[in-house]
């Protein structure tokens, strides 16, 4: 009994932790040393697309490797605590504190980078097929958007053959991920979402 309650004391400290991992906003904290609210400027959005949109290449790059390792240390420290099922929780955790950080009035990115992060700790096949998957969407629109929302809808069938033990937490991402995107979408089936390196206020 002791075990197994010292068990879901890990569980449930590696679900908070990771949690608060995903808090961390560097769009929002460089921004801000910068004197911009991030939020208010370009899309709005707290991402790396965003940040290049408004502080340039340097400032993205920062911040997409920041966001990419908070889903690595998290998935890492739910291995560590829990084994292979926390680690898996863990993803969805630091996302979900990426995208509604309690910190931040629950306004924070889009959450692709981080699962990235994540995925590449606990199966990098997966997090380098999901890549791809990302990466041929851009090539085939030239919008970051719509790799995005593909890697997305794809990403519980890579599961399913990649690692089933995986499949409902990949099924719970894309869906959180194609959520994230709704307005994009429509912009999308509108035909008005820009392309990449565009300026005329796309939300991405």
């Amino acid at each position: 009994m002791l075990n197994f309650c010292s068990y879901k004391l890990c569980f449930a400290i590696g679900i908070i932790v990771a949690y608060l991992i995903g808090n961390i906003s560097p769009a929002i904290l460089i921004a801000r040393a910068k004197g911009i609210d991030i939020k208010k400027e370009g899309s709005g959005n707290a991402g790396t697309t965003n940040v290049l949109r408004v502080l340039g290449k340097k400032w993205a790059v920062a911040t997409l490797v920041i966001d990419v390792m908070k889903g690595v240390v998290a998935v890492i420290l739910g291995w560590f605590l829990g084994g292979k099922v926390l680690a898996a929780y863990c993803i969805i955790a630091v996302v979900a504190g990426h995208i509604w950080p309690i910190f931040f009035n629950f306004k924070g990115g889009k959450g692709v980078a981080t699962c990235f992060g994540g995925l590449l700790a606990y199966n990098y096949i997966l997090a380098f097929s999901a890549l791809g998957v990302v990466a041929l969407g851009i090539l085939m629109t030239k919008r970051m958007s719509f790799g995005a929302v593909l890697a997305a809808a794809c990403f519980p069938l890579m599961a399913f053959f990649l690692d089933k033990e995986f499949l409902w937490e990949g099924v719970v991402l894309g869906l959180i991920v194609i959520y994230k995107h709704k307005s994009n979408i429509k912009r999308l089936l509108r035909g008005e979402e820009p392309k990449i390196g565009e300026k005329n206020g796309s939300k991405a």
